[in-house]
């Protein structure tokens, strides 16, 4: 396998894969180094069961978290702690490098627990993406590279010794949590900036009766205005957009509790359960009941981690 080191910091192999365990195990871990190019961005937002972390190993790249577009820079560490809502975006032209990181950690039992749940805390930022410099990046990166190379190797403590290199590199992240320098220094129009301040409300308000004109008000723009250029930079019209994200939020529901699906409807911005159904009929392909037993049988959600999965 040959192996390049990106911006002098982070190992990198193009289609190089670890694997430990299997979504829905207690202790998983998948790390996915590849590329990814703009003919592939996803339509929308997804979520997972686990948590993900997103390295960005090229010039530039958008992260959608929430609604809410993120800057990227090569090397910059996206937290996204499960259920988010998210999407990477990328730009036109080559294929950009990332590394895809998804996890779960079990609970130790023991006194070590508030000191996972302490380090876990970094992906509970109100922005959750750390970019570092000098010493504190390179401690950083040096750590996920052990791992990088403890994938190479079929030794009988491999595993172990990933799991324990893998915490530390979460450790160092939340010990140096101070020194992150990240920047959400976007080079959009003023409309563009915009549309997505409102997609980030529709996320924060999806419960709420929201509408065309609500929105247009709330943003002191114009309903033809708002309606013509939310389409041209979220690719959907704003009650498309709106229901989408209620059924995203449905879709976590109806997988992590076992919340009534009716309650769930109202729950989630919905006015009748006939219009839930509908909706969610027409985005997801099955009834919620159905969906909800398939989830329930399955060890992780729709969005999994195939390779052509466009992170």
């Amino acid at each position: 396998m040959q192996s390049i080191l990106i911006d002098n910091t982070v190992e990198y192999a193009e289609k190089y894969a670890i694997r430990l365990g299997l979504p829905g195990d207690p202790l998983f871990y998948y790390f996915d180094y590849d590329e990814r190019s703009y003919s592939i961005n996803m339509e929308f937002q997804h979520f997972h069961p686990f948590y993900e972390m997103c390295i960005f190993l090229d010039e530039k790249a958008g992260h959608l978290i929430d609604g809410v577009w993120y800057d990227m820079r090569c090397c910059d560490i996206v937290c996204l702690k499960p259920t988010l809502l998210h999407r990477t975006s990328y730009p036109e032209g080559d294929p950009c490098k990332r590394l895809i990181i998804q996890f779960a950690i079990p609970p130790f039992g023991n006194r070590l627990d508030p000191s996972m749940r302490s380090i876990l805390k970094i992906f509970d930022a109100d922005c959750p993406i750390y970019r570092f410099e000098g010493s504190y990046k390179k401690a950083i990166f040096d750590k996920l590279n052990e791992v990088f190379r403890l994938g190479q190797l079929e030794d009988e403590c491999s595993a172990l010794r990933t799991h324990l290199h893998f915490v530390e590199f979460l450790g160092l992240i939340y010990s140096y949590r101070d020194k992150n320098v990240y920047s959400n220094q976007s080079d959009f129009d003023t409309t563009t900036d915009k549309i997505y301040n409102i997609t980030g409300y529709i996320h924060s308000h999806f419960t709420e009766n929201l509408s065309l004109e609500l929105l247009a008000k709330e943003f002191y723009i114009s309903t033809y205005y708002l309606s013509h250029q939310f389409k041209r930079v979220t690719g959907f019209s704003v009650t498309q957009y709106v229901q989408m994200t209620r059924i995203r939020n449905a879709q976590n529901l109806l997988v992590n509790t076992d919340q009534p699906i009716t309650d769930i409807a109202f729950a989630c911005g919905f006015t009748s359960f006939s219009q839930f159904n509908r909706a969610f009929n027409k985005f997801v392909g099955a009834a919620p009941s159905v969906y909800r037993k398939r989830q329930g049988s399955a060890p992780v959600p729709t969005m999994s981690i195939q390779k052509n999965e466009s992170h």
